[in-house]
């Protein structure tokens, strides 16, 4: 960071304001009672539409002339270890799978989209230090219904075919990918919400995932001009038993106080559910700037907001009153969950549950997407016993090619209220080349998390922002007839027919301990000579240097 005066620091906001730039900064906390708390953090930086990022102000650099570069027209991209529990928590505000998940629409003017994928995944591993270099086309699909862009795109091109996805479930999270992250905000970790994300106390978190999202927004109505969102997102889910306390607080949470806001943010705002205070009921300390009630499909949220606006240190404390209380779970619309069927090292299945809670039928969008080492049958397919007719409305189906593409399936499906469909998909163990085989073969092999597009007709559980929205202001009273969401399930792990890589090491200590053996033996009878000499009388040292010099001689 550069260390402005206070005559340049107001230069500094001038020139941003006259170039369009704005930064904006946010947390959201909502309790899941009765013993986790959600944590998610929004950074928004909104670039002038003409900004060719020649100079960069409050946009990362490295990141717009990656957009440029490689013509992308929308990006996002996560980092997430753990599992998010839908049953449980109810919805986060953005959904991500296990390991790492990369998709992008590029721009229609780009013909080899294959060659852009490839150059674009390659130079977002180097920015964030994470193994998107291994994404190859054997693990990228281009998604027909499931996947749709949410910024200003032109409706006459068909962005399906400028559609990459692909996900890498083994990816393991660590510092060295918030690292380069937080570098990519204005004033990275040293000022704002940002300095909060301490690496420590993130990774000790049953749940946390950390991504970038850039799209391309409208200024106004008639979308004639657009700029360019970079949001950056943390999510975090804490569990009260690591904390040791029901009582949480800015310093437990983090390890230490808010320092204050961003100096080159716009608005800095704290958003805290307080709707769980009828069950289990907390107090604030200290007290909230605002008290705002939401309605919002159905459900009704109230939000405690919190203005930053200087920067002396604040630490906000959670008391509760209540800590014993039983608390009764009501599920969201819609919940599902994936695990694998079979035994032995033939056949196995794929199964994916979707339960609908609703009084009404739910449609939804699923994508499977199977590795080429897990060739799927579609001929298998079964839905609940059922007639496919009754309950597929539609269904894309592309079969993988071995160490080329994987398998892709689609299904268009209404469910049934209150009901429960299970889709099972039979698939085959295939056998690797022993260089395919990661270092611990035995530990298994990870399969994709499934992806569900839905169109909800109810807010309960809900947390997401609108997709014309940016901050937390956009969710009060933004009630909709749908709110989309793409859903991820749990991944799961299959064990594939695996050598014994212990023989080749047996056999090399084997054949290494036999020649050690034998070469001491065949080296003195091939290089030594037997000589007699007389019982009782040993020979001097001049006796012996002379037999040498007269073996030499002869």
């Amino acid at each position: 960071m550069l260390k402005l005066g206070i005559p340049s620091f107001f230069l500094f906001i001038l020139i941003l304001q006259i170039k369009g730039d704005d930064f904006k900064e946010e947390i959201f906390i909502k309790p899941l009672p009765p013993s986790h708390l959600y944590v998610n953090f929004h950074f928004i930086t909104l670039v002038n539409g003409e900004e060719s990022f020649e100079h960069s102000h409050l946009a990362p650099r490295s990141l717009g002339e990656i957009m440029s570069r490689y013509q992308v027209e929308e990006l996002h991209l996560t980092l997430t270890e753990g599992q998010w529990k839908h049953k449980q928590w109810g919805y986060p505000v953005l959904d991500a799978a296990p390991g790492a998940e990369l998709y992008a629409w590029f721009s229609p003017e780009v013909i080899d989209v294959d060659a852009h994928w490839k150059k674009l995944s390659s130079t977002l591993s180097g920015l964030f230090c994470a193994s998107l270099n291994f994404i190859e086309n054997f693990n990228t699909i281009t998604p027909k219904m499931s996947l749709w862009p949410t910024g200003a795109q032109k409706l006459k091109q068909n962005y399906t075919s400028q559609l990459r996805y692909a996900s890498l479930p083994r990816e393991i999270v660590c510092t060295e990918n918030l690292t380069p992250w937080k570098k990519l905000l204005p004033c990275e970790s040293s000022h704002g919400f940002s300095s909060l994300l301490n690496s420590r106390m993130i990774h000790n978190t049953n749940y946390h995932s950390i991504g970038v999202h850039v799209r391309r927004t409208c200024v106004d109505n008639n979308c004639l001009d657009t700029n360019l969102e970079i949001k950056q997102t943390v999510a975090l889910v804490y569990d009260f038993k690591i904390i040791n306390s029901m009582d949480w607080s800015f310093r437990k949470l983090f390890g230490q106080g808010l320092p204050g806001a961003c100096p080159l943010s716009s608005s800095s705002k704290i958003y805290i559910d307080t709707t769980s205070n009828s069950t289990y009921r907390f107090k604030l300390s200290p007290e909230p700037n605002n008290i705002v009630l939401s309605q919002r499909g159905g459900s009704e949220t109230e939000l405690a907001v919190y203005n930053i606006t200087n920067s002396v240190m604040m630490n906000i404390v959670a008391k509760y009153e209540t800590k014993d209380k039983i608390f009764v779970n009501i599920p969201p619309p819609l919940t599902f969950t994936q695990y694998v069927l079979g035994y032995g090292k033939e056949f196995g299945g794929i199964v994916t549950e979707l339960t609908n809670n609703y009084w009404a039928p739910i449609d939804v969008v699923l994508l499977e997407n199977a590795p080429w080492w897990l060739p799927i049958q579609l001929s298998s397919l079964r839905i609940n016993g059922e007639a496919e007719s009754k309950l597929i409305m539609s269904q894309y189906y592309s079969p993988g090619k071995s160490r080329q593409k994987p398998y892709h399936l689609e299904l268009l499906l209404r469910l049934p209220p209150k009901s429960t469909t299970t889709l099972t998909i039979d698939f085959e163990f295939v056998f690797l080349k022993w260089q395919e085989y990661p270092p611990d073969a035995n530990h298994g092999f990870y399969i994709g998390s499934a992806l569900i597009s839905a169109n909800l007709p109810t807010a309960k559980n809900y947390t997401s922002l609108p997709i014309h929205g940016n901050t937390f202001d956009s969710v009060i009273n933004a009630s909709k007839p749908w709110y989309p969401m793409i859903f991820r399930t749990n991944g799961a792990m299959v064990s594939l027919p695996t050598p014994d890589f212990s023989m080749p090491y047996n056999v090399i200590c084997l054949a290494c301990t036999v020649v050690a053996l034998a070469f001491g033996p065949l080296n003195n009878i091939c290089t030594k000579e037997l000589v007699l000499k007389a019982a009782g009388t040993p020979l001097s040292l001049r006796q012996k240097i002379f037999n040498i010099f007269k073996k030499k001689k002869d």
